[in-house]
């Protein structure tokens, strides 16, 4: 495997669009070198796409980009795992209160449709006629 990566390599193996690719650049998750003429080729480095997979991790959590650099950044600093730990701990905190928070209110919200579609067929089934049980088959009579 090569220790550098192009970025139609990163969006192949990753299955995202060099747009992207050159998005997360733009916020400064991935810093690649650049090379040749007025520096328009861009070279990932094996820790440019480390960051991009965890960059990936953190949005199917639910992260926000913001978040996932904060955290992945900690990881730049010294091998202090116990800081990285902990820092990690309290984004996933953060936003595991605010999706419990985001599904009582998608259960109060379910709750009140539930509630809604009790009421509304309960009025239908006060103006619909009584159903057509009991009455008495008639023949035609022929004319």
């Amino acid at each position: 495997m090569s220790t550098t990566f192009s970025i139609s390599d990163l969006a192949r193996e990753f299955d995202l669009t060099t747009r992207a690719i050159r998005f997360y650049e733009d916020l400064g998750l991935l810093q690649p070198e650049r090379t040749g003429p007025l520096g328009r080729n861009r070279v990932y480095s094996v820790r440019d796409r480390t960051r991009l997979k965890l960059t990936l991790r953190a949005k199917r959590l639910g992260l926000s980009l913001t978040e996932a650099k904060d955290i992945i950044e900690t990881y730049d600093s010294p091998r202090d795992t116990g800081m990285q730990l902990t820092k990690f701990l309290a984004v996933l905190d953060a936003h595991r209160a605010r999706i419990e928070a985001q599904m009582a209110d998608l259960q109060a919200n379910l709750e009140e449709i539930k509630a809604h579609q009790r009421e509304a067929r309960a009025l239908l089934a006060k103006t619909q006629p009584p159903a057509a049980a009991g009455r008495s088959k008639k023949t035609p009579v022929a004319a």
